[in-house]
């Protein structure tokens, strides 16, 4: 049975989200502070985790922080702000993802559905290549010329779904909605920060995330 994480200093939040994810089958473990979730992390290393950033003893952003530098398990923020620096803070931390709050349970079920959609086995396939860039869908490998690029799971996600369209533009809503595997509105500024983070992670490569103005972005050689 997968293991969810829940991590929330208000309980009645707690039993929100236990009462959706259980019905689709999750096991469940929680945490009211950020010092537990850390102990409870590394005890049941749970498959993914729904983490709150305002947590008493460690905050949700330092519990990011640490738990990034141990694993690379699928993170789910929450927070009650809805200002684009406290989402693009927890995202430059290394979250998979953000929800506000308050929130529609559905909706966090369909997110966390959708960690669990971008994170399972790759079906066989052959590689994509595009210009001196590689991925490999089976192995979750990107290399550029001989060298590797190390990629968390969304970044992989989102530069795959370009290189599978090589010079064609997609819009955010349309790489939200194949990558990110949902489609709600307002979101789209969580795919410009992992094209930032792609870019970094590529410089030097004769293969670029384009920005197309007004439109989206396209992977060209």
């Amino acid at each position: 049975m997968t293991t969810l994480l829940l991590v929330d200093d208000e309980k009645n939040i707690i039993e929100l989200e236990r009462l959706y994810l259980a019905k689709e089958g999750y096991k469940i473990e929680v945490a009211y502070d950020g010092k537990t979730a850390l102990d409870k992390f590394r005890a049941i290393k749970p498959a993914a985790i729904i983490l709150d950033l305002m947590l008493p003893a460690i905050d949700g952003w330092e519990v990011c922080r640490r738990i990034r530098q141990e694993s690379d398990v699928p993170i789910l923020m929450l927070t009650a702000r809805d200002q684009d620096v406290d989402k693009i803070v927890g995202l430059e931390l290394g979250a998979d993802d953000y929800l506000t709050k308050p929130f529609n349970p559905r909706e966090l079920v369909a997110r966390v559905k959708a960690i669990f959609r971008r994170v399972s086995p790759a079906p066989k396939t052959q590689r994509l290549s595009v210009g001196d860039l590689t991925i490999d869908l089976d192995r979750r490998e990107v290399t550029v010329g001989e060298r590797q690029v190390g990629l968390r799971t969304k970044e992989f996600d989102l530069l795959a779904v370009l290189a599978q369209n090589p010079g064609i533009v997609l819009t955010r809503e349309k790489l939200l909605e194949i990558a990110w595997g949902y489609d709600f509105p307002g979101e789209t500024r969580t795919v410009d920060v992992h094209v930032a983070h792609l870019r970094k992670k590529l410089a030097g490569a004769q293969t670029q995330i384009e920005t197309v103005s007004g439109v989206g972005y396209k992977l060209a050689a």
